[in-house]
């Protein structure tokens, strides 16, 4: 929790920098592109504290009303970060650029609105694209800073758990904080990198049509990663058992002993990131009671729980 903590830190205060970095270039300089990725930032700021929120909920201890924890309250979380960040980022930035290319083509875009803002902004003499760039190579920096944090932080999950790579961590992986904040940074620096592209273009070419195209291509992204997102937390959140993989480990603690005649019944639920839930009734051979079972229940126990460090919890009832 305290690693996932840092990470969260990290983005949140990465993210507030480079959206107040972002707003001021939008205003100085009317790059929809710029204010695309205002959205964004404001976006991911905000998911930011989500986040927070969660982490510090879900590490409340179980009480008569939630005898299994709060730690449910992270998966919950995390899925509002993605409902808003495909609501507020993605939906924002991809209207915004729409309308800027619809208003290129000679469409009701807003843009003499926009136009009126920004040169109100402007002192004389000033290049507005030496600012797209300094404030685009300053966000990169920042999202770097963040993104390295929440790599190191899923990178040390991939190392624990013996997974072969991001691919198998993003489908396994049951600390949805620390994938919502690696996901924001990368799709922060893919947006980044895409409104450095259309400033560039525009500058090269002198249409401003490649600065609403990156603003239209980062909202349709952003709203791609946001459906991703959801989907991987809608999993958790109806109670998914662990990897069909990782659940065999566990039913072999309980095969492979001698004692056991079969396993009638086996089952493994999430609740919360790390906290795994164990149901399993057993049959036991002949001549296996009293004492010597409950010795025998409480070997399993502590076995399952050095096979998979997650599993916080197991219910071992013995079958007639």
């Amino acid at each position: 929790m305290a690693e996932s903590k840092s990470v969260v830190m990290a983005a949140l205060i990465a993210n507030g920098a480079i959206a107040i970095l972002k707003f001021v270039g939008f205003l100085l300089t009317g790059s929809a592109a710029m204010l695309s990725e205002t959205y964004h930032s404001i976006s991911d700021t905000g998911n930011q504290v989500f986040l927070l929120i969660g982490l510090r909920y879900g590490g409340r201890e179980a009480d008569r009303r939630h005898p299994f924890g709060y730690g449910k309250a992270q998966f919950f979380y995390a899925f509002l970060v993605s409902v808003f960040l495909f609501g507020i980022a993605g939906w924002e930035s991809a209207k915004h650029g729409f309308n800027a290319l619809m208003g290129h083509g000679g469409g009701h875009g807003g843009g003499e609105a926009v136009e009126f803002l920004w040169l109100s902004f402007q002192p004389p003499g000033f290049d507005p694209i030496l600012v797209n760039y300094t404030v685009l190579l300053l966000g990169i920096a920042f999202e770097s800073w963040a993104f390295k944090k929440a790599y190191a932080g899923m990178k040390t999950q991939i190392e624990d758990n013996d997974w072969s790579g991001m691919r198998e961590a993003f489908r396994k992986t049951s600390d949805v904080t620390t994938l919502t904040a690696l996901t924001e940074d990368t799709i922060a620096l893919l947006g980044l990198g895409l409104a450095l592209a259309g400033v560039f273009l525009e500058q090269q070419t002198g249409d401003p049509i490649y600065d609403a195209i990156a603003a239209l291509l980062i909202g349709i992204m952003l709203m791609g990663f946001a459906v991703a997102l959801a989907w991987e937390n809608k999993r958790l959140i109806l109670g998914e058992s662990l990897p069909a993989d990782e659940e065999r480990k566990l039913r072999a603690v309980v095969e492979d002993r001698a004692e056991v005649e079969r396993i009638v019944d086996f089952r493994t639920v999430y609740f919360g990131p790390e906290r795994i839930v164990v149901s399993t009734d057993v049959e036991f051979a002949p001549g296996f009671q009293g004492g010597d079972l409950d010795a025998i229940i409480t070997e399993i126990e502590d076995e399952m729980k050095a096979t998979n460090k997650s599993v916080r919890t197991v219910y071992l009832e013995p079958e007639i």
